[in-house]
């Protein structure tokens, strides 16, 4: 068992860095969340990467942002910059329920305890940054600036916002994964580059008061053209989705008052290489010290997981994963997931079950173009929507290979996997057949051996029409994966369960499409558990539907749900089977003139039915 000492973590008080000896600090990281030392925490990843840069390096988590800023000054000014995280999430979502309630628990919180941050923190820390200290840059990262670095709607504010480095003061924003411009950014200041004069590092994203657009950069709507024009917006956000998502992407220009957003291109994916160097810094995984005896969840949920691969080709319409980690798969090698999964062994608490062996999505591990010549001229956002890409090679083989290396050792008993599964990737018929086996084994494996008594899937909704919005398979494939689940769990005599994940008031979804579902997913047993009701992100097509009511590719109207009553009226749908519901969705059926799904759901004359056979 590996004991560590309280050096072994990034400080995070002055006490801690003059016991390492240190009379100054090169960078000093603020965060929104609690500082856990692992891959799994954006803040403790960047802080990690610097260290192995040469750089001496700490972090302040959860700042105390009102009364005298005593935090923000206690370790004085850094040698090079200050860094702002917002968190793991964007603090909206952490705060607030889809119905914009403040919610009573922060899962990246000691205890789960409420209001250790603000709202927006990556606005409000850099404001006290630039306060306090006027002359010392101010780097922005987290997927909360990440999503939101140009015209964005904020579905908090209900209303169009500027790209956030209108709003926040710092210097320079990183998009996305943030070790490869982190590092370059560190490259220059070494060479003695001052660090106002940076301004063409990939994947960054600066507020400039003139610049001139090149050839082939992109000049998006301004922002005051957008506020006048939902449809200018919905045309801006195509170009954005488009150029997060292409090995050879375009600057992006937008204006904003009298000054120019310029978001520069992305890196290319990183190499098996450069995710690994990435994964195998010196990281505890383990909360700091200052938290004994306190329950962090967030940590709870993944310290016995391991991340195997980054990115998604999904491009499902709702997700922000391909605006932040881009489509193309990023994986690290063998040898890195077995020293991470020995590592996890060595830990005092674990009994031998690793929670997840999973990404972004489950099963998307080293698939990738088999001619990546064709993949670096596409735009598409989604290699598997409308139909999976020809292109594609989905070879699950290197996945299986995984999981019997993990299996082999002798510390693990069982190695789960808690990701969502793409059963449209394991379901397709592809012109290889060595690849139509290699997903009929790993099928096999995953049901027989990985699931930890439920398997987690998001069919999200039994509507074709709903599901061609969100970029999502047809339900009927749910219905060929569910046979197949069923006869895997007879073949080995288990009693597992399928858990389908279902979304309410998706842009394209009306009530009469949720009808269709209560009824659809009655007829197959299930009383649904894991739903919510949509809750509009930034920089996702969905939210562009919602806000702008047009389909930004097809430029039509799209029909969204959008007041209160209107969402709840959907979500209902879900909880047919509840008693205080039936009234309300007789009526409305009613009104509907849909007197079979009345039926259908409860029987001649809305009388009541026996609750599903099964519980789902």
């Amino acid at each position: 068992m590996k004991t560590f000492k309280l050096d072994n973590w990034l400080p995070t008080t002055k006490k801690e860095v003059e016991a390492r000896g240190w009379d100054y600090l090169d960078v000093i990281l603020f965060s929104g969340d609690a500082y856990v030392d692992h891959p799994s925490f954006g803040a403790a990843v960047i802080g990690r990467v610097l260290e192995a840069e040469g750089l001496r390096v700490a972090i302040v988590p959860q700042p105390d942002w009102r009364g005298d800023y005593r935090d923000f000054k206690k370790l004085g000014v850094p040698r090079l910059f200050f860094g702002v995280s917002a968190g793991a999430m964007d603090s909206m979502i952490n705060h607030y329920t889809a119905n914009k309630r403040l919610r009573s628990d922060d899962a990246y919180t000691p205890d789960q305890r409420p209001g250790m941050r603000p709202d927006y923190p990556s606005i409000v820390y850099t404001k006290i940054l630039k306060e306090l200290y006027p002359d010392v840059p101010v780097v922005l990262g987290s997927i909360e600036a990440s999503l939101r670095r140009l015209t964005h709607y904020d579905y908090w504010q209900d209303k169009l916002l500027p790209g956030i480095l209108a709003s926040s003061p710092a210097d320079l924003l990183i998009y996305g994964m943030g070790e490869k411009p982190i590092k370059e950014l560190v490259r220059r200041l070494k060479s003695g580059i001052p660090f106002n004069e940076i301004k063409d590092i990939r994947q960054t994203v600066y507020l400039a008061d003139k610049e001139d657009a090149k050839d082939d950069d992109i000049v998006l709507f301004s922002h005051e053209e957008c506020l006048k024009d939902k449809l200018k917006q919905a045309k801006n956000f195509r170009h954005i989705e488009e150029e997060s998502n292409k090995y050879n992407a375009s600057r992006i220009l937008q204006k904003v008052g009298k000054q120019v957003i310029v978001v520069n291109p992305p890196f290319p994916p990183m190499t098996e290489a450069e995710i690994d160097a990435s994964y195998d810094l010196p990281y505890t995984r383990l909360p700091h010290p200052k938290y004994k005896g306190k329950v962090i969840p967030a940590f709870e949920m993944i310290k016995f997981s391991v991340n195997i691969h980054r990115g998604c080709f999904g491009g499902c319409a709702f997700c922000t994963i391909s605006a932040h980690q881009g489509k193309f798969i990023a994986s690290r090698s063998k040898e890195s997931i077995l020293k991470e999964v020995k590592a996890i062994t060595e830990m005092p608490d674990f009994k031998g079950y690793l929670s997840d062996l999973g990404g972004p999505s489950a099963n998307m591990y080293r698939m990738k173009g088999k001619d990546e010549r064709i993949c670096a001229k596409c735009k598409k956002p989604s290699c598997i929507s409308p139909v999976v890409c020809k292109n594609l090679s989905a070879d699950h083989t290197p996945l299986l290979d995984i999981y019997k290396a993990v299996d082999r050792l002798p510390e693990i008993k069982k190695s789960f996997i808690g990701s969502g599964v793409r059963y449209d990737l394991l379901l397709h018929r592809y012109a290889d057949e060595s690849l139509n086996k290699a997903a009929q084994t790993y099928t096999e494996e995953l049901i027989a051996r990985h699931v930890s008594g439920r398997l987690k899937v998001a069919p999200e909704h039994t509507q074709d029409e709903v599901l061609k919005q969100m970029r999502k398979p047809s339900f009927s494939q749910f219905g060929q994966f569910k046979k197949i689940f069923d006869k895997v769990n007879r073949q080995y005599g288990l009693n597992q369960q399928l858990i389908p994940y279902f979304i309410s008031s998706h842009p394209g979804c009306t009530e009469a499409d949720m009808a269709e579902l209560a009824v659809i997913t009655k007829s197959l047993h299930f009383q649904l558990e894991q739903v919510q009701d949509f809750t509009p992100t930034p920089m996702t097509l969905a939210t562009e539907m919602y806000y702008t009511g047009y389909h930004p590719y097809t430029l039509e109207k799209v029909y969204t749900a959008r007041s209160k009553e209107q969402k709840l009226a959907q979500r209902q749908f879900f909880f047919w089977y509840k008693p205080e519901s039936r009234r309300q969705i007789m009526q409305v059926l009613q009104k509907m003139g849909r007197k079979d799904l009345i039926e259908k759901l409860f029987g001649r004359n809305g009388g009541t039915n026996p609750a599903p056979r099964k519980r789902r």
